[in-house]
């Protein structure tokens, strides 16, 4: 790990990204780190982008500004791609993971790893929606955590049961089925 880690949450409100940051923070912190869970929006809809970032470290954490570029970018909603320059938010050679089935358009070849998982099938499958919308944050959890390398599934799963009080076991699914079902999808 260079001095920090960093991942960029980019979803729209409703979608769980804020606490995604949280539980992956809570993970971090599980495991010995240092670590932020930070939130960054407006007061925007649901629906409208929402930013949530992690920075994760070995030793204390003194900045507390926004991250521009994070190691990881966790795209809760490939959409955004078609209306943000999501390539700007994820460092040469780090890491983007996907809301998708397959490699989304546009976003090939961004100059990162690039891995997918079916967040949305997952969420519907088990049931995880609130006023309608599917919560495709628990997936991801799932996902960024395996792709990271920082973490094994035990930790997402603790961190997770801190911090879900509501349809526990289902969300405990779906952390499963993002680690498992992850897979890398582009360049």
């Amino acid at each position: 790990m260079s001095e920090t880690f960093d991942v960029v949450w980019l979803g729209r409100g409703g979608q769980g990204g804020v606490t995604a940051a949280l539980i992956l923070a809570q993970a971090a912190v599980s495991k010995g780190f240092y670590a932020l869970a930070i939130p960054f929006f407006g007061a925007e809809r649901r629906g409208a982008p929402v930013f949530a970032y992690n920075r994760l470290s070995k030793t204390t954490i003194y900045s507390r500004a926004r991250v521009r570029a994070g190691d990881v970018l966790a795209l809760l909603d490939p959409s955004l791609a078609g209306v943000m320059d999501v390539r700007s938010l994820v460092k040469p050679g780090g890491v983007l993971v996907v809301n998708s089935g397959k490699p989304s358009p546009g976003l090939e070849c961004l100059g990162c790893e690039q891995y997918c998982v079916d967040a949305l099938a997952i969420a519907e499958e088990l049931g995880l929606k609130v006023a309608g919308i599917p919560l495709v944050n628990m997936p991801m959890v799932g996902a960024v955590g395996r792709v990271s390398g920082f973490f094994e599934l035990q930790d997402l799963l603790e961190a997770t049961k801190a911090q879900i009080k509501v349809m526990l076991e289902s969300n405990l699914r779906a952390v499963e089925e993002g680690w498992r079902r992850v897979e890398k999808c582009g360049c």
